[in-house]
């Protein structure tokens, strides 16, 4: 198991400022998916205890990721699992004592998001657009190490951009209010 401690920014944004950036920058051939499945109770435990436990597919490589809400950021912990296991996760649900938490989950709600990155200052400037349930929305995350610093460059950026900043909605929690 890996684990770290995720500190972002988030913004949502409109289309027109999403095309717009994916211009200015140049990255329209350097957009890639990411599908997130998202586990959970029948009772949504996890999600009344701010938990969000996913599995993320860039491709063919598959990572299980719990992650916890903390004073600062989120303390995330991985596994990279196989293709194989995955599909098996995906479709009859597993006992998420694999990745210390103590419960039956099942797949109950999954989120594309179409991403590109590139490093700013002292951490990397993601601009997502997130396809979900027949919804569809743009955000910039900005992660960092620091949050003093990390805060300073987000208010640049988006000033620098003139991107007014509209505040963000998990992903996970998107996809729990909108699955059909």
């Amino acid at each position: 198991m890996n684990e770290n401690k995720e500190i972002e920014f988030k913004t949502f944004i409109s289309k027109e400022k999403y095309e717009e950036l994916i211009h200015e920058f140049d990255l329209e051939n350097n957009i890639f998916s990411q599908t997130n499945f998202y586990f959970d109770t029948e009772n949504l435990d996890l999600m009344n205890q701010q938990i969000v436990l996913r599995i993320r597919q860039k491709g063919n490589n598959y990572k299980l990721t719990k992650k916890i809400r903390a004073d600062i950021g989120a303390d995330e912990t991985h596994i990279f699992i196989s293709k194989e296991k995955a599909s098996e996760m995906l479709e009859h649900g597993f006992d998420a004592h694999i990745i210390d938490l103590p419960y039956q989950v099942k797949r109950i709600a999954e989120l594309t998001t179409y991403r590109v990155s590139f490093p700013y200052k002292d951490g990397t400037i993601f601009i997502d657009r997130s396809e979900y349930y027949g919804k569809v929305d743009y955000e910039i995350e900005y992660e960092v190490d620091e949050v003093e610093p990390g805060t300073k460059s987000f208010q640049d950026f988006l000033s620098c951009h003139q991107i007014p900043y509209k505040e963000s909605i998990r992903k996970s929690k998107r996809a729990f209010e909108n699955r059909k």
